[in-house]
């Protein structure tokens, strides 16, 4: 197999919407995972896991910044694995935080196995898992003859694995799209901010299929009438104004051949309108059948799929920097899910060489949502149910169990089985609003003091502003605490403003333009140069921030050079003279990763 990767990429059409669109209460992760029937040893799966990302080394990037769109990096960062420590689903993703986009973590015979939808889909997380699970029974049972059995084709190169198959198959399309209803919304207490809620259960494939082929309907069909039947339980005749609908992602490998371990999905969104039909199952079944066989067909799938594609290259939006086009995706995202009432999602079957079907006991899946949301998927017999949501009630899931039995379905419900959580990051965030508190009480308490003692002196008005200015710079600090390079050239630009601010409030005296401003541009320049040698960055790595610094110290003194604002003119010039310097050593004896960088960080 060919294995030179790219060092960057750009990313696929789904995966543009997750970075812009992940936050806290919805970090756009999703954990697949696979029950064994003996314990974990944390030692062989690392040894898995070592194997497993040399077979699919597209897992190891990093998600960067550009000027236009986030992209992904070829990352030298190995993954370790962990024995499990936090809550499901956590955040993975870290603005500004060079770290892997998945994590592998175990718990008693539990391997686990959690990704950060940017980096892959459904289909991409199962392969990866199948080949780190297969690895690890290799290791764990060679010595008793058990095969090292290939799962991936041979034939499949990296470049198979790392190419975009949204933009291999998309092809202009105009249609007016036509306008949906307002969906029903599920309106339920909400747990504590953080905690998502995670409700299990296995049925059996044998009895669901059986059940679905009584009533002439795929099995999806069949449990996605059951979803909308457990919803529509819990509304009022009010509510029922309203149409109750799902999304439900669609693996679009099933229409276009793809071998890509990206993204490379879309959805479809069936409902019923229980206000409008008859309401019965049978009603709702026959509806959902009719649209899922006019939704499910290549000419439908590739209509849609265009659609969403057409609207990424769009001119304005490919132009608009990140921070616009992220507030305008996310402002999108909120609307479209006026649309949808809950989430289904359909993983298929899971298949493991009969030789490494014994060790298994099933395999399982569910992932963060803002709303509620059903994940499946099945291994042999066992069809895991996975629902998750951030609300305080499973009136619903009992509702789905309920319709399943009343159809004859036995239902067996999960235990849940999670260590105590650890939350990363939490004294932290403490230790900062206690001090931002401290900042606000000494501010406040200055001016207080002014206005009541001496009420024609203000100096506690300048000590209240430059508690306000050290606050900002150590705030910035912290934000961007995980990368120290863009952290210098954030306090870069407010150290400097904040001076030429200040010096105007005073009454300006040019102290900030002829020896703040030069003297701090020279001075952070210096100081990323150091930071790269300390942590031995690529030039890859520095190249954007060394330019951007460079930039600054060069055309800002520059202008207030000609301009004549500056008064004392040694040290501006001097700040001028060096940055160019820099500038041109960069292009010079850099060139390569110079052109590379800037084609990274301004892609349209």
């Amino acid at each position: 197999m060919q294995q030179k990767r790219a060092y960057w990429r750009k990313l696929d059409n789904a995966a543009k919407l997750f970075s812009a669109t992940s936050n806290k209460k919805d970090t756009r992760v999703f954990r697949f995972y696979c029950v064994l029937k003996e314990e974990i040893d944390g030692e062989r799966l690392q040894e898995a896991l070592d194997r497993t990302v040399v077979t699919y080394p597209v897992f190891l990037s990093v998600m960067r910044k550009g000027l236009f769109w986030h992209y992904l990096e070829k990352s030298r960062l190995r993954p370790v694995v962990k024995e499990e420590y936090k809550e499901p689903c956590s955040s993975l993703y870290v603005r500004d935080k060079k770290s892997l986009l998945f994590e592998v973590t175990y718990y008693g015979r539990r391997i686990n196995f959690e990704v950060f939808h940017a980096l892959t889909d459904g289909t991409g997380a199962t392969e990866f898992l199948k080949e780190l699970v297969k690895n690890y029974l290799y290791i764990a049972h060679k010595e008793e003859g058990l095969a090292d059995v290939p799962l991936l084709d041979e034939n499949v190169t990296i470049q198979d694995q790392e190419s975009d198959s949204f933009s291999q198959y998309y092809t202009e399309v105009k249609k007016k799209k036509d306008k949906k209803p307002r969906a029903y919304q599920l309106k339920k207490p909400r747990k504590e901010v953080g905690q998502l809620q995670v409700n299990e259960a296995v049925i059996s494939v044998n009895e669901v299929l059986g059940r679905s082929r009584e009533l002439g309907v795929s099995m999806t069909v069949f449990l996605t009438s059951v979803f909308l039947q457990a919803i529509h339980r819990e509304m009022s005749k009010q509510q029922e104004k309203h149409p109750v609908v799902l999304m439900v992602p669609v693996n679009l490998r099933k229409f276009f051949p793809s071998d890509s371990m990206l993204n490379f999905f879309n959805w479809i969104e069936p409902g019923y309108h229980f206000g409008e039909g008859g309401g019965s199952f049978e009603d709702v079944l026959q509806h959902v059948k009719d649209y899922f066989a006019g939704e499910l067909t290549t000419e439908r799938v590739a209509e849609h799929m265009n659609e969403l594609i057409a609207l990424e290259m769009h001119p304005i939006l490919r132009l608009a920097p990140l921070e616009l086009k992220n507030l305008g995706i996310r402002a999108g995202a909120r609307y479209a899910e006026r649309d949808v009432t809950a989430i289904f999602s359909n993983m298929s079957a899971v298949r493991m060489p009969s030789e490494y079907e014994p060790y298994i006991e099933r395999f399982g899946v569910y992932t963060s949502t803002p709303k509620l949301e059903l994940c499946m998927c099945s291994f042999g017999d066992k069809l895991s149910l996975g629902f998750t949501s951030r609300f305080d009630t499973l009136n619903i899931q009992r509702n789905f169990y309920r319709i399943l039995r009343e159809q004859g379905i036995a239902v067996e419900k999960i235990e849940p089985e999670f260590p105590q959580p650890d939350m990363p990051g939490e004294l932290e965030i403490k230790v900062f609003r206690f001090f931002s508190f401290v900042c606000l009480v000494a501010a406040v308490g200055f001016v207080a003091a002014d206005f009541n003692f001496h009420p024609t002196i203000r100096w506690p008005v300048f000590t209240a502003a430059g508690i306000a200015s050290m606050w900002l710079a150590l705030a910035i600090g912290f934000v961007k605490r995980y990368n120290l390079m863009k952290n210098a050239m954030w306090q870069l630009i407010i150290v400097t403003v904040g001076c030429i601010l200040w010096d105007a409030f005073t009454g300006w005296h040019g102290w900030s333009v002829d020896f703040v401003l030069p003297s701090v541009c020279m001075v952070i320049l210096l100081s990323m140069f150091i930071i790269t040698k300390v942590q031995r960055n690529t030039a890859r790595e520095y190249m954007i921030y060394f330019v951007m610094a460079g930039g600054y110290g060069v055309l800002l003194p520059l202008i207030l050079l000609l301009t004549g604002a500056v008064k004392f003119q040694l040290i501006s010039t001097i700040c001028v003279v060096v940055c160019f310097l820099f500038l041109a050593a960069l292009v010079i004896f850099k060139g390569k990763e110079f052109r590379e960088e800037m084609h990274k960080k301004f892609h349209v």
